[in-house]
Formats: structure tokens, C-alpha cells, sequence
């Protein structure tokens, strides 16, 4: 699956995701863009959207969604906050059938 990582997600944490075909905002020369633009960028190479932007479902129409973007909800989008939540985000992907926020938790 081809995986576009938000700026506020470290782009180390591509080296966790190895099944998958992963780039950075950064990379793709998209720094700066707004979310709206930015979805609509990415919907044209990518297959989902990883963020950790839990405000983004807020403030982004699902019913006009141009992908899937999967929300990472931890305390911190420091990598060691993250990794834990790659299986989670491994099994969303897998079940992944539409354009919708997938929002993924945390343990307690």
C-alpha cells in the first residue's frame, strides 16, 4: 500500500512500515499545504493519509474524503509513542474499504 506520512509524523517511522510503500509530506515537496489541498494531492498517489492531526477529522468533510486517513491518537507523535500502534494501524489498513478517518488509540 502506498502510505504519505503527515509532517507531524516522524519519518522514521517509515522503517516500521516495511510492507508498505511510504513517503513524507516533506518528501513530496508539500510542506506547508493546508490539509484540504493536501488530501486532495495525496489522493492522486497515495492510498491513505497516516497523521497524527487528531484534529483533522474535525475539520475535514468525511462524506467528501479523497482517501483514507488514518489518525495515530497517542500522547506524543514522538516514535516511541507510535510504534506501539503499528499493529493497530496494520489491521485498519487491511480492513480499509472506504474513504474514512480511522482514528487509532493508544493503550491506557
Amino acid at each position: 500500500m502506498r502510505l504519505l506520512l503527515d509532517e507531524s509524523v516522524p519519518a522514521k517511522l517509515r522503517r516500521h512500515l516495511p510492507n508498505h510503500e511510504v513517503r513524507t509530506v516533506v518528501e513530496m515537496g508539500w510542506s506547508g499545504v493546508k490539509n484540504g489541498k493536501l488530501l486532495i494531492l495525496a489522493a492522486a498517489s497515495f492510498d491513505a493519509l497516516v497523521t497524527v492531526d487528531k484534529n483533522m477529522p474535525y475539520q475535514q468533510n468525511q462524506a467528501t474524503l479523497p482517501l483514507p486517513v488514518m489518525v495515530l491518537d497517542s500522547l506524543s507523535n514522538e516514535l516511541s509513542f507510535l510504534i506501539p500502534l503499528l499493529s493497530r494501524l496494520e489491521e485498519a489498513l487491511e480492513a480499509l474499504a472506504d474513504k474514512r478517518f480511522v482514528i487509532i488509540r493508544g493503550g491506557a
